[in-house]
């Protein structure tokens, strides 16, 4: 898998308004050949999974929150929104880590309705690319992939970008490991996300705004596409290799009991996105959390949001019971980025500074 060769990306246009039940492939194939740019052996055709979503009919028709929940496999992190509504990172049942589970109310169509991603995105992909070669009169072993796309946000970068949801008759990922560089030096951990490469160069011409809901790109090596090639479940990352199954928040709320998606979590509280918020609430959070596991605790709290510290008195008559409430303070406290100090002992008792 070698060799720079250029690549054309070509955007499906007058694909109108997709609804329950059209056939995918007509209409895409259709739009391509009014354009005088029809499907051919060798192409790749993205197109977005909300048009999918819109022909296979998943649409939900309760509140929003509800169909997140039943979009997702596991809760990964979650925050309190500006609006004040909770906003979850997930691992949806489509099979990516994302926001909201991919639930989507943008460009749904008149209807308003939110949109669930399909359960089977590689399935679907494999359906669509077989109905596209029945069309063009292509066998099974033809050149030809689909892959269905999908926008995302990523950690440690701003804005979003398409990757690859669902994929079938085109490599996913080209692992160059066991080759060498244009240096001649080993390469022992570069692997490609093609897919995901091919989902972000179709939106370049595909756009959100535009109602342009598939591009086709063409020119990809030949050695890329195959019939019998992986999904794009394959990509995801869980399980084992997940360095990141949790958000750091969520990691430290969850050894305490409070586990995210979890009615714990959110008896305790769930932290906000703003930066402003009263460090009374992030301070109710810390003792709530602390006090999760030792019932027979009992606290006594000062803010001085001035000053932008708190004092906060712990109280047990066990001093078991007293020990692991002070440690489960000292340790709550890292959720909300606060630092709890020891000011002062008691039999009974022992107060923290919290800052």
């Amino acid at each position: 898998m070698s060799g720079a060769v250029p690549v054309t990306v070509v955007p499906v246009v007058g694909v109108g308004e997709v609804e329950a039940g059209d056939d995918l492939a007509e209409v895409l194939s259709s739009a391509l050949v009014a354009a005088g740019t029809p499907l051919e052996a060798g192409d790749c055709l993205v197109v977005s999974s909300k048009v999918v979503s819109k022909a296979l009919g998943l649409t939900w028709d309760g509140a929003r929150e509800a169909a997140v929940d039943a979009a997702t496999v596991r809760v990964v992190a979650e925050r309190v929104g500006e609006g004040g509504g909770l906003t979850r990172v997930v691992e949806a049942v489509a099979g990516p880590v994302m926001a909201a589970a991919g639930v989507d109310a943008s460009n749904t169509g008149p209807s308003g309705a939110v949109l669930l991603l399909p359960s089977d995105p590689d399935g679907e992909a494999v359906a669509l690319r077989s109905a596209l070669l029945s069309r063009l009169g292509l066998p099974d072993s033809a050149a030809l992939g689909v892959v269905l796309s999908d926008t995302a946000g990523r950690a440690w970068r701003a804005g979003q970008t398409d990757f690859a949801l669902g994929s079938a008759g085109v490599a996913v990922l080209d692992d160059l490991r066991g080759g060498v560089d244009h240096d001649g030096r080993p390469l022992a951990v570069t692997a490609r996300a093609l897919a995901d490469e091919v989902a972000a160069a179709a939106d370049l011409v595909k756009g959100k705004a535009d109602g342009v809901p598939a591009a086709v790109v063409r020119g990809l090596d030949a050695g890329w596409f195959a019939p019998s090639a992986d999904g794009a479940r394959t990509l995801v990352r869980t399980g084992p290799g997940d360095w990141f199954a949790l958000g750091s928040v969520e990691a430290v709320r969850g050894a305490l009991g409070a586990a995210p998606g979890s009615a714990e979590a959110l008896e305790v509280g769930v932290r906000s996105v703003r930066p402003d918020e009263p460090l009374a609430a992030r301070v109710g959070r810390v003792v709530a959390l602390a006090l999760l596991d030792v019932p027979d605790g009992s606290v006594d709290v000062g803010v001085d949001e001035a000053a932008g510290a708190a004092e906060v008195t712990l109280g047990a008559d066990d001093p078991y019971d007293l020990g692991r409430l002070v440690a489960r303070l000292e340790v709550a406290a890292a959720s909300e980025s606060l630092t709890a100090t020891v000011t002062g002992r008691a039999p009974t008792s022992v107060t923290l500074a919290l800052t």
